[in-house]
């Protein structure tokens, strides 16, 4: 732009001086005038990169420079729980990718609760893609104007790309004999769980809480008395599904724990000794995928993120979900004996719609205010 400005500034003066001399009903006059004025507009022009008012050249921000780097980096955002599954699954892409592409991909990982995550991509983490534990916090990404509306429908079954379900674990021989989610409302047990306000698991906790009622019979205020005994029993709100694990494993505090079912079989294959139980009545708990769009666009990296999140949806990368404890989304690999064996057989499943969606589930439980709020007033007085 800088070269433009010494031969646009004579050129303005030109003009000025040409007005001054000449008269518009002299011939001579006009076309000087006309030929100024062209070459001034052909300047200006290029000074602006020629874009001028057309829309399709201004509909993107985005940094191609990435695209033809031998080395591009890409950062993932995710909810601490996934974080096994993705270190397993992030260097098969990278091979894929290296592949087809010639290109080499280095991947930036932040791990954290579902909410502290959506938190800070809002407050500017420069997220290419998230994995985050509900709907409900990808849907706030959106409204904060990173990713376009409409994400969901540009992958498959609607943006879920892993999913598992609650489960309650015990202390080795269950000494309480908790089997089901009313054991857990009984007075003389103490249950571990995280907090709703900064853990997407915690959301997740208090709706398969809820469900267990609405799902048997009961209305909202039989789900409403529930709720408030059972989170009466609960000593220590935890940050996220990781702190709740280690308070209750680690630090021995409670007689039972809600977590991910697959975050129980992890803790299993790293050789600890688990007792849990899956209960008949539950909730799906789905987990979307999104690319940051406004992030990805700057970055110059919407191509590979596009291709990760796909990737994820593949057969080889289901398989290493499942590995580490999340139910398939694929209906042909949930078929198979290896999964069937794996997971035990819910009879009775909730999901998000049931309630209305994360918006109206947000707003009636977790906003400030909300029943949730409610529930810890009551127990400080």
């Amino acid at each position: 732009m800088s070269l433009w400005q010494r031969p646009l500034k004579r050129l303005q003066a030109i003009a000025e001086h040409r007005t001054y001399r000449f008269r518009l009903n002299s011939l001579k006059g006009f076309v000087s005038l006309f030929l100024v004025g062209t070459v001034l507009s052909v300047a200006l022009a290029a000074c602006s990169g020629g874009t001028g008012s057309n829309s399709s050249t201004q509909t993107s921000t985005a940094n191609p420079v990435a695209a033809t780097k031998e080395n591009i980096e890409l950062t993932l955002v995710s909810f601490a729980v996934t974080k096994a599954a993705h270190e397993a699954i992030i260097p098969k892409f990278v091979e894929q990718w290296k592949k087809d592409h010639n290109q080499t991909v280095v991947f930036k990982q932040s791990y954290g609760g579902s909410g502290s995550q959506t938190r800070a991509v809002i407050d500017g983490l420069e997220a290419d893609v998230v994995h985050l534990a509900l709907s409900g916090d990808t849907s706030k990404i959106e409204k904060a104007g990173l990713i376009q509306p409409g994400w969901e429908k540009e992958v498959p079954n609607n943006g879920i790309v892993s999913k598992t379900v609650a489960a309650l674990v015990t202390r080795p021989g269950n000494p309480k004999g908790i089997k089901t989610w009313e054991d857990l409302a009984k007075a003389d047990v103490k249950l571990i769980t995280a907090d709703p306000k900064t853990s997407g698991i915690a959301r997740w906790n208090f709706l398969a809480l809820w469900n267990s009622v609405i799902k048997t019979g009961g209305d909202e205020a039989k789900a409403t008395e529930f709720v408030t005994k059972v989170y009466n029993n609960v000593p220590i709100l935890t940050k996220d599904a990781r702190e709740a694990t280690d308070t209750f494993a680690k630090q021995g505090q409670g007689d039972a724990l809600i977590n991910y079912e697959n975050e129980i079989i992890l803790a299993q294959q790293k050789g600890q000794k688990v007792e849990y139980v899956v209960p008949d009545v539950n909730i799906s708990i789905d987990n979307p995928i999104a690319v940051v769009d406004k992030n990805v666009d700057k970055h110059g990296t919407r191509e590979v993120a596009e291709g990760f999140v796909k990737y994820l949806y593949s057969p080889e990368a289901q398989q290493e979900f499942v590995k580490f404890g999340f139910r398939p989304v694929d209906e042909t690999l949930a078929q198979t004996k290896e999964v069937t064996d794996k997971f035990p057989k819910v009879k009775n499943l909730g999901t998000v719609a049931d309630f209305g969606g994360w918006e109206a589930i947000d707003k009636k439980f977790f906003a400030d205010g909300g029943l949730f709020d409610k529930i810890q007033a009551q127990k400080k007085r």
